[in-house]
């Protein structure tokens, strides 16, 4: 691709104008100083954040993170810049209470939090506002990434229980730089920075990037291009009104994951870069992606504030892979001793033809909140009142997905098969989901040390479901409240404690097609979770955060059975996590700057009615997992700093029944980071070694549609890149 095609190329000469009539009438130094648009813009001292969106018009009142009776980790701009991450699941892995959950390289990817599966609908945040997460996350024009660990009912309405993930734009700033990018594996990559304010009131942000990857996984070779703007507009000194949007499209060969052979036995000798059922005819997984938000906050006093948002993502999916999956065809699975949708035992597996083009997810939601506070006698309230209006559409073609050739997990080559004939039909509604919510919550404070939280919101659910023909084969409807509340204790001012309990509403999932209920989708379900938290300001630039929590959900699950299929979906029984986690993030001295994150989980099925099922850990939930990062600047070199991290994770469940695990894994990661000036400009050089050992583990053992899967840890990979302040 010539660079006159890219977005990066699109972007300079979009900008180039005004960037000239900028420079030939700029107003005096002070003048072009980053007004205050944002109240909440981003407070990080590198590796630490003092705020987020998140506590802000939300659940928890206007507060700082430290006076927020939630477990909240922000990944800031430094953490991002520093480790280099171009996935989802290389973004997250510094958090311990996050775990990939059915994440294949080449495709969009989801994690679980505190051992639950997000909900790629409704999950996933673009500045407050909900996103379609079924895209490529790119991470060029965040500002930081927020996570929401816990019950998110209040703040998001219908979501899975274990949180939300938040991503937060870039604001307009003084900002020209350029950064070039390469790895072991020749990839190339570019992006583009700009910023500036035209005037005191008016500024713009621009972030492009145009990326070829060579994969790591034959034959996954990839490419996207990204851009993103951000303006902000200071209209009076009470009114500001702040736009985002950013378009994606990428492509690329997606992996598949292997399975449990004979459903039972890891694959002994797995390849880490062995494309699983690859065929030359399989084309790219084209995804084209676009958010926007717009946000208009008015001030009417000193205490009362109002804002209105907007957001819309939209996600265009072309999804094609020679997809290996079960063994129904094999002849070693003929006997029917092994289900059909696992790998065979001698390490057979199916190859189909699965076609899915112009798959559209889209999200639009409206909100409205007003925020003041006031006194009653001796004490004093901080109100939240608000409405949203969230709508999701699915539009779907009729897929192909047949049934081409089996192939085993040790061909060195897999076997070339002939592609189906078949095409897929014309596209049609597949779901249509509205979520109106109403929500209030006052903090009050009872004196210097003693603070009560109390709200609720009430969400109606309407969903309509439709079959490949345009049917309506289910209607959901549902009226529920949610109530939150909190109590904080602040002995001292470094100081505050904090117990909650909350409640959500979460959607109930399809039965798998080999069920006996197979395509039926379970009522919605109703979780509750209890949290007692610390939070330590150790000092200006270091904070420490721990929370012992309990979440309770009815359990989902395939409960075997006298039915022809062996097995029927079900919710019976409560899914109980209980856990503890603790976080420290920030400058511990003038050169130490760190991350370091635990999570212990007991995450245990209760009163299923299949006791194999019981007293045992969860499928994909590690007993325990670690993350430490850190960033040291070397005395006797000046602009020269290490990079170092390391990550645990104890063995983990593959199986319902929990006969079968994978193995613990330690993995080390380590950096060099060194800024120097050419001709007067900052030129920071970063160079990043993942998986240092080149150790092999399984990171995900994850299910998608009551499907499980094996996905292995990356082998060794370095990236290095130089941002040049232009």
């Amino acid at each position: 691709m010539t660079l006159s095609r890219t977005p990066l190329a699109l972007a300079l000469i979009a900008l180039a104008p005004s960037a000239w009539a900028a420079d030939d009438t700029a107003p005096p130094a002070q003048a072009r100083t980053l007004p205050t648009v944002d109240v909440h813009a981003n407070t990080a001292d590198g590796y630490r954040a003092a705020d987020s969106q998140l506590d802000t018009f939300g659940s928890f009142g206007s507060a700082t993170l430290h006076d927020t009776p939630a477990a909240i980790t922000v990944i800031t701009r430094a953490q991002i810049d520093d480790r280099q991450p171009r996935s989802l699941s290389e973004l997250v892995r510094g958090d311990a209470a996050i775990n990939d959950n059915y994440a294949p390289a080449g495709y969009y990817q989801d994690i679980s939090i505190r051992g639950f599966p997000l909900d790629l609908a409704t999950g996933f945040r673009f500045n407050g506002m909900i996103m379609s997460a079924e895209q490529l996350q790119a991470l060029e024009g965040k500002e930081r990434v927020e996570v929401l660990k816990g019950l998110g009912g209040l703040e998001a309405g219908v979501v899975e229980p274990g949180g939300l993930i938040n991503y937060v734009s870039k604001r307009p700033a003084e900002v020209h730089t350029l950064t070039l990018g390469t790895d072991s594996h020749g990839s190339v990559y570019q992006a583009l920075d700009l910023g500036t304010w035209f005037t005191p009131t008016f500024g713009v942000r621009v972030n492009a990037a145009n990326e070829k990857t060579h994969g790591v996984v034959e034959h996954t070779d990839a490419r996207r291009s990204f851009v993103s703007i951000g303006a902000d507009w200071k209209i009076s000194d009470q009114a500001t009104l702040l736009l985002d949007t950013d378009y994606q499209t990428s492509g690329g060969r997606s992996v598949s994951g292997y399975q449990l052979l004979g459903g039972n036995a890891i694959p002994p000798h797995p390849h880490r870069t062995r494309l699983l059922g690859y065929q030359p005819w399989q084309r790219p997984v084209g995804i084209h992606s676009s958010n926007t938000s717009l946000r208009f906050n008015y001030r009417f006093s000193d205490t009362w504030n109002a804002q209105v948002s907007a957001g819309h993502s939209h996600t265009v999916i072309d999804d094609n892979v020679a997809f290996a999956y079960g063994c129904f065809y094999a002849a070693s699975c003929a006997s029917g001793a092994t289900p059909g949708y696992f790998f065979a035992p001698n390490g057979d597996y199916d190859v189909y033809d699965f076609r899915s083009p112009d798959d559209t997810r889209q999200n639009d939601e409206v909100r409205g909140v007003v925020t003041g506070s006031f006194a009653t006698g001796a004490l004093d309230h901080e109100v939240n009142l608000g409405a949203t209006a969230f709508r999701r559409t699915v539009d779907q073609r009729p897929y192909v997905y047949d049934y081409v050739g089996t192939a085993n997990i040790d061909d060195p080559v897999v076997p070339v098969f002939d592609p189906s004939p078949n095409q897929p039909g014309a596209s049609v509604r597949r779901l249509t989901s509205w979520q109106r919510t109403l929500f209030a919550i006052d903090r009050v404070h009872l004196g210097e040390q003693w603070q009560v939280l109390a709200g609720a919101r009430l969400v109606r659910l309407d969903e309509r479901a439709y079959d490949s023909a345009g049917a309506l084969e289910r209607a959901t409807r549902q009226t529920k409240t949610l109530p939150q509340a909190a109590v904080l204790w602040q002995l001292t001012a470094p100081l505050t404690t904090y117990v909650s309990y909350g409640e959500g509403l979460s959607l109930g999932r399809e039965a798998p097609y080999w069920t006996s209920n197979g395509g039926t989708t379970l009522a919605p379900l109703h979780s509750r979770q209890a949290e007692a938290g610390i939070k330590y300001a150790v000092n200006d630039a270091l904070d420490l955060q721990a929370a012992l929590y309990r979440i309770r959900q009815s359990y989902q699950f395939a409960r075997p059975d006298g039915t022809a299929e062996g097995f029927t979906f079900v919710q019976q029984g409560q899914e109980v996590h209980t856990g503890i986690e603790m976080n420290l993030a920030g400058r511990v001295t003038d050169r130490l700057r760190i991350t370091a994150s635990a999570n212990i989980i007991r995450a245990r099925a209760e009163n299923t009615g299949a006791p194999t099922y019981e007293d045992h850990q969860v499928v994909n939930v590690p007993r325990w997992r670690t993350a430490v990062y850190a960033d040291y600047s070397l005395p006797f070199v000046p602009g020269l700093a290490v990079l170092g991290g390391w990550r645990y994770a104890s063995s983990n469940v593959a199986t319902p029944d929990g006969s079968t695990r994978v193995p613990a894994y330690h993995v080390v990661d380590v950096g060099l980071r060194y800024v120097t000036a050419v001709g007067g400009h900052a030129m920071t050089w970063r160079l990043n070694v993942d998986n240092v050992f080149n150790r092999f583990y399984w990171r995900d053992t994850g299910t998608s549609g009551g499907d499980a899967y094996l996905f292995p840890g990356l082998p060794r990979l370095a990236r290095l890149s130089v941002t040049y302040e232009l």
